[in-house]
């Protein structure tokens, strides 16, 4: 594909230049035969050489001139096009599309410079979209905790309460500020991770026990109030990685799987050996994931549940891809009609100066 796409860019060069050369010889020739006409006319003496040769240097030059600066409205129309739809997107219109008239478009390298184009601004239009749309979710799921914080702190000041209340009231400020908490840490570790370009801290470790303990220890409240079931289909496994990051990525995807599972629900996790990578599959029983949305899922602060009924801020997946990326691996998902899978390949080592 590289190599057609460099053929194509040097077949428009060329034709560039045959077009240049193309103009030059027309402005010589322009020249000579207004040299000719004006020496058959006696205006020029056949003895005059010098005379003749300069008049025809300056003719070529001025015609040069002329033709170039005509061609150049026709040739510089399409990259005048370009700018000003790059000014467009740069002053925050997202909405800038640019399309190339006949026989340009016919051009594969013009061509793609249009489609390169309307792809940035089609996704520099979803981002803000999706960008919007968190401000407004992130600020209420925000403001939801700390109300009733506020509000229940007001009433334990109060006094008068029995044990039993007293209790439950703390316990709620407990879960609102532990939710507080780890909306905070995703979107600190989201900004975290999108400034980091080279994978660092890597260590060899034990990863089936990594996402043993995230199960068990990490959110086991979580699971064990909806009655599900685990199914743990591997053996040991090491891999050479980034431990604290990809423990976040194990959180984010058992999370989800619990999260959308039905009351008594089942989530799988499965490690396959793959040559010399491992791939991890989570799975978890519950309701299908849309193509629509299967298309949106690891966009940054996209939320599936529309009606926010389910806790998150769409960021957890994001956050999963990027870590993944980081360690030149791939995450992908599935859904059917009873189950929803999400799979991680990751390379048991990294690249020589990862460390």
């Amino acid at each position: 594909m590289k190599r057609e796409q460099r053929a194509h860019r040097l077949a428009l060069t060329l034709l560039t230049a045959a077009v240049i050369f193309v103009m030059q010889v027309l402005a010589v020739g322009i020249s000579a035969v207004v040299v000719t006409v004006l020496a058959r006319a006696g205006f020029l003496s056949h003895g005059e050489t010098d005379r003749v040769v300069v008049f025809m240097a300056l003719i070529s030059v001025v015609l040069g001139a002329m033709i170039t600066a005509f061609s150049s409205l026709i040739f510089l129309r399409p990259v005048n096009r370009l700018v000003s739809q790059m000014n467009r997107l740069a002053q925050g219109d997202f909405r800038a599309r640019i399309t190339f008239g006949k026989p340009l478009r016919d051009h594969p390298t013009f061509r793609e410079i249009a489609d390169s184009f309307n792809k940035m601004a089609q996704e520099l239009e979803n981002t803000e979209m999706l960008r919007s749309d968190f401000v407004g979710n992130f600020s209420h799921e925000f403001k939801t905790p700390i109300v009733s914080i506020t509000g229940f702190a007001k009433l334990l000041k109060r006094g008068e309460l029995t044990e039993a209340q007293r209790q439950e009231y703390l316990d709620i400020i407990e879960t609102e500020s532990m939710r507080l908490a780890a909306m905070a840490t995703n979107v600190l570790d989201m900004t975290k991770v999108e400034n980091q370009t080279i994978l660092t801290d890597v260590t060899r470790f034990n990863l089936s026990e990594q996402i043993r303990s995230a199960l068990l220890l990490l959110l086991e409240g979580k699971w064990r109030n909806k009655e599900m079931d685990f199914s743990l289909e591997f053996g040991e496994h090491m891999i050479m990685a980034n431990e604290e990051l990809l423990k976040h990525v194990w959180i984010n995807l058992l999370d989800n799987a619990i999260k959308f599972s039905p009351q008594g629900g089942t989530v799988d996790v499965e490690i396959q050996e793959r040559g010399e990578s491992l791939a991890v599959t989570v799975r978890n029983t519950g309701s299908r994931i849309t193509p629509e949305q299967m298309e949106k899922i690891f966009h940054k602060f996209y939320q599936g549940d529309e009606s926010h009924a389910t806790e998150g801020n769409g960021i957890g997946l994001a956050l999963v891809k990027k870590i993944v990326q980081l360690h030149e691996g791939e995450v992908s998902a599935e859904s059917g009609d009873e189950a929803t899978a999400f799979t991680v390949t990751l390379p048991r080592k990294q690249p020589a100066g990862g460390n």
